[in-house]
């Protein structure tokens, strides 16, 4: 038996994998990972994967990368964890400067929560919390965007729109104010990003005219809607709704756990409009794919509004006995240390133009109706009929057979639904790009074919 062998079997007596249909794994065996060096992972057997997907978005800059590896290895012997209830230490308050430091103008303040589901919480509740202190009981309500995605916790599950995720819930979940996206895959011809998004945003500015009396904030996925099946809109939304939350008295937040960090071709998605946001919600690449951490940065308005006797039940009191952890807390800081000493943002941006290229030729295939691109996110909509978008039944798994294909080329893609999107490391190498590129053409023609 070989080392994958007796790791899977093993596996499958005691492990609940997330986002998986475990009977899936009788027929298609789960790949247990022995080390990872740079893009590339590589299993029990010798088998390595190129990791085109950045390990589900968080590995910024490649597994074991030697500078956050000495960082964390020098905290270990400093504290590895405290309770950050009246206590404090020096990588956190580092890291919450650093991150002032970075952030859009305005955001002043610093809270920690230990993933990003959590961190959307903590926003939500926040905003409530600040209008209730405010006297403005009447604020109980969120706006969200259709296909929006926001966490699978309870209160991020109720703001987001995938129904996938979001259906079998519904009965435990708050009432939301949904609003028609702006997703560019639905323009009509000719029709330009930034035309149809600001058409679109009509129906934004309608239903804050209409209900912005009961509506603590609108969340929003600032450019890309990730999980959304990677569905992209044009940067004059965020500055429309920027305009429209100062109108109506209601906040902003901006969920950049996915598309922050560089992920958009800026360090943060809110730069492309010129916008700052009430809140912004920070995890998966803030500590490099490391450990889990997340941030919600908001105001000193916001954050006064809190500061009273403790008696009164003015106190933010959300807790995570891991809030604030040394060990992650020092990993983000060494993730924000290599963009700040190399030019990362920069070479981001001839990295896209290059999977641009690699690309490009995705745009004839005839079961590709589009390909968007923001930064370093890339995304091919694979469909049964090109000219009308008819797309292939989900029942026909036909992005699982992509995955497939391209994990027995030693390929890591993950689609979502028709959906295969390039999400890599910022270290990949153009002929990387190219190569991924190539896989994902052949990984099409598999699954197409009836």
């Amino acid at each position: 038996m070989t080392g994958n062998q007796t790791l899977i079997k093993r596996d499958s007596k005691v492990l609940w994998h997330p986002c998986t249909q475990m009977k899936d794994h009788e027929t298609f065996p789960i790949i247990p990972i022995k080390q990872g060096q740079g893009v590339w992972l590589e299993d029990f057997d010798g088998n390595r994967y190129l990791d085109a997907i950045s390990s589900w978005w968080v590995n910024l800059f490649g597994h074991a990368n030697p500078i956050i590896n000495a960082a964390l290895k020098d905290q270990l012997d400093k504290l590895e964890h405290v309770i950050f209830a009246g206590f404090s230490h020096q990588a956190g308050i580092e890291l919450a400067e650093q991150l002032v430091a970075i952030a859009p103008e305005g955001l002043t303040r610093c809270f920690y929560a230990d993933n990003g589901s959590a961190a959307v919480e903590v926003a939500l509740k926040m905003s409530f919390h600040y209008w209730r202190n405010l006297g403005q009981t009447q604020k109980t309500k969120f706006i969200t965007l259709e296909n929006s995605y926001h966490g699978e916790t309870l209160g991020a599950l109720a703001v987001g729109n995938v129904a996938l995720y979001k259906e079998t819930y519904a009965p435990l979940l708050m009432d939301v104010i949904t609003v028609p996206g702006p997703d560019c895959y639905f323009r009509e011809e000719g029709e330009t990003w930034r035309d149809y998004t600001e058409r679109r945003f009509a129906l934004m500015e309608q239903t804050l005219q209409q209900y912005a009396d009961s509506v603590c904030a609108v969340i929003i996925e600032p450019l890309v809607q990730c999980a959304g099946n990677m569905r992209m809109y044009d940067p004059i939304y965020l500055k429309l709704l920027r305009a429209a939350c100062d109108k109506y008295n209601v906040h902003l937040i901006a969920d950049e756990i996915a598309v922050g960090f560089g992920r958009t071709g800026t360090l943060f998605a809110c730069e492309q409009a010129a916008i700052s946001p009430d809140f912004m919600c920070l995890s998966k690449g803030l500590t490099g794919g490391y450990l889990p951490l997340s941030a919600v940065l908001t105001t000193d308005t916001i954050y006064q509004a809190f500061y009273d006797d403790y008696h009164k039940l003015t106190a933010f009191l959300h807790s995570h006995s891991y809030t604030g952890n040394a060990l992650a807390c020092r990993a983000a800081l060494a993730t924000i240390g290599i963009f700040q000493q190399q030019a990362i943002i920069a070479n981001n941006q001839q990295l896209a133009n290059s999977m641009a290229q690699a690309a490009q030729r995705f745009n004839d295939h005839p079961h590709v109706a589009e390909v968007r691109q923001t930064g370093m996110i890339l995304a091919i909509e694979m469909v049964k009929n090109k000219l009308s978008k008819e797309p292939y039944p989900w029942q026909e798994r036909r992005g699982v057979k992509v995955y497939h294909y391209a994990l027995s080329q030693g390929v890591l893609l993950r689609p979502l639904g028709n959906v295969i999107y390039f999400m890599p490391p910022y270290i990949i190498t153009e002929a990387q790009l190219f190569h991924i590129a190539d896989i994902a053409w052949q990984a099409i023609n598999f699954a197409v074919q009836d």
